[in-house]
């Protein structure tokens, strides 16, 4: 097994994902002032988890690890997402 080196994340792209971070927070924060009805659900799970996957991404160095890892964090999260579709399926028929 290599041991690969340490990335380090340069001070640009760290900036550039915070200021998307809190671009889409602000989104966030104003989509849940309109009223979509029940896409408020789907809008704000969409904006959570583009927000998620940049923190996976460039704050847990996802982005530099081999294809194996990236497939069992894809895995996971496709999980996640039948999970929770699940739920809303079984809410919206009650």
């Amino acid at each position: 097994m290599e041991h690969k080196e340490h990335h380090i994340m340069s001070v640009k792209v760290a900036t550039a994902v915070l200021a998307a971070l809190l671009f889409l927070t602000f989104v966030t924060v104003a989509v849940s002032k309109v009223d979509l009805g029940y896409f408020n659900v789907v809008v704000a799970l969409l904006l959570a988890t583009t927000k998620s996957l940049f923190v996976v991404l460039f704050f847990m160095h996802l982005k530099y690890e081999n294809n194996t890892m990236k497939a069992f964090v894809f895995i996971c999260f496709l999980i996640l997402a039948i999970f929770i579709g699940f739920t809303f399926f079984d809410v919206a028929y009650r």
